[in-house]
């Protein structure tokens, strides 16, 4: 497998999908793709991103390709093991998915407000009553997981799943705009960034030479 991927300190839907790959244990080759340069609009043209029209996270397996990280996460979940990726529980599971889900389709105010940025942190950010509704209903939902389906572990659902593979970008903005959390969301946050795998990216994502002004506060 080949996952083309973009800037890691600005890229959240790249680490989502590096991640899912960690998580299926597959082997797979990683390749970083600086966004946005001078030489990206004739770059993502290349036949490699010609199936996502230019986006990346893209997975090419085989002849298989696959783009969007929640696609990239079921496609790993039908190759490896779907209790990989989701509760064995279907109750739990039921909840780990549409968590999934509205983490990929909704929080638009916290995405346009507080872009990525893993290198910067921000300690006079002000929150909108848009960013803060956002954060309101993503701790909600954090909570409904950790009191229902949580005591075997520091995650989620307990042990690491696709569920935490799609708020782990949220955390990394979390930590960016210096948004305080509750108790049990801090701890949540703190074992999800000590993470070994994302321990890693962020190590890498400091260590990029490439800097996008537009993603910049």
């Amino acid at each position: 497998m080949k996952l083309y991927i973009g800037n890691k300190n600005y890229s959240s839907w790249s680490l989502r999908g590096w991640l899912a790959c960690k998580q299926s244990g597959l082997p797979f080759e990683e390749v970083v793709v600086p966004l946005y340069d001078e030489a990206w609009p004739e770059r993502r043209q290349a036949p490699e991103f010609q199936p996502s029209a230019g986006k990346v996270p893209v997975l090419w397996d085989g002849e298989a390709v696959v783009w969007d990280s929640l696609a990239i996460i079921d496609w790993l979940a039908d190759r490896t093991h779907r209790d990989r990726f989701w509760p064995k529980d279907p109750v739990a599971a039921a909840l780990a998915r549409s968590m999934a889900a509205e983490m990929h389709a909704g929080f638009l105010p916290l995405r346009r407000e507080c872009g990525m940025n893993m290198r910067q942190r921000y300690d006079d950010f002000s929150v909108s009553p848009e960013v803060h509704q956002d954060v309101m209903r993503i701790l909600s939902l954090w909570a409904e997981a950790r009191a229902r389906f949580g005591r075997g572990g520091p995650f989620l659902f307990g042990s690491f799943s696709a569920a935490d593979i799609m708020f782990a970008p949220v955390i990394t903005r979390f930590q960016t705009y210096g948004i305080t959390l509750p108790g049990f969301a801090q701890a949540y946050s703190e074992a999800i960034l000590g993470h070994e795998w994302m321990v890693d990216w962020a190590e890498a994502a400091k260590a990029e030479p490439w800097v996008i002004e537009r993603f910049e506060r």
